[in-house]
């Protein structure tokens, strides 16, 4: 599957982190990921939804995910690449949460040099957020 060696085992495609025109950085795949596959999945600091929406509240960017009605993930100090995964109206992955593991799969084929987005659903944003994605249709605001 070509993953890098210095890439944890959950980590099942070769990715990196670059500038994104979407937003600040995001996460582009370095090798062909075939669609329905896993790619990886985040890591973090699991914290109560109430402490994960405090935080949201004093933060411009928020890497929260509510992984059940009392339990999220903050990754902001998480080391894994798949943390810069940006939004997009029109995605090309998809995140899902499975026995508390936040994991990210392949929407459709995604070529090499492609920057892996999801669409992010509901967020702390609370549509107070301009979306930047520049997919046709986009919704405009997280």
């Amino acid at each position: 599957m070509g993953r890098l060696a210095d890439h944890p085992p959950y980590q099942k495609y070769a990715v990196a982190v670059r500038r994104s025109r979407i937003d600040g950085f995001g996460v582009f795949a370095l090798e062909p990921v075939p669609r329905g596959q896993k790619i990886g999945e985040v890591r973090g600091e699991p914290i109560s939804v109430s402490e994960a929406r405090r935080r949201a509240a004093t933060l411009e960017r928020i890497m929260i995910v509510e992984i059940s009605p009392r339990t999220a993930v903050d990754l902001a100090r998480s080391t894994d690449p798949m943390r810069f995964t940006n939004h997009s109206c029109q995605p090309n992955g998809r995140l899902s949460i499975q026995d508390g593991r936040i994991e990210f799969y392949a929407l459709r084929d995604i070529a090499v040099a492609e920057e892996i987005t999801v669409a992010y659903g509901e967020t702390h944003h609370a549509g107070r957020l301009a979306c930047r994605c520049g997919a046709p249709g986009c919704v405009g605001r997280l």
